[in-house]
């Protein structure tokens, strides 16, 4: 269930701190949001694929543990991508 290359290139440019960033924690968390939403979808319709499920669970840990990251580093930054990804964060 791999991105698309445009689709992916959007959202790093969309989040991206300079021109040449695509690692930053706000870019990784965006990026896997939208896996995340694919995947689930993904789901949806084929509720016995339990591969498929497992890697949903490691992304939504993975990106739980980035955004506890940049929450404790940068709380503004936090606050406005939880915002604009419209995900609850605690």
């Amino acid at each position: 269930m791999a991105l698309d290359k445009d689709i992916k290139t959007s959202i790093i440019v969309k989040h991206q701190r300079n021109d040449k960033d695509t690692g930053s924690s706000e870019v990784q968390i965006a990026v896997l949001t939208t896996q995340i939403a694919v995947l689930t979808e993904h789901l949806k319709i084929n509720k016995k694929d339990h591969s498929s499920r497992l890697g949903l669970l490691k992304m939504v840990g993975k990106r739980k543990r980035l955004l506890k990251y940049l929450r404790k580093t940068d709380y503004t930054k936090f606050l406005a991508l939880v915002a604009d990804l419209g995900i609850r964060a605690k």
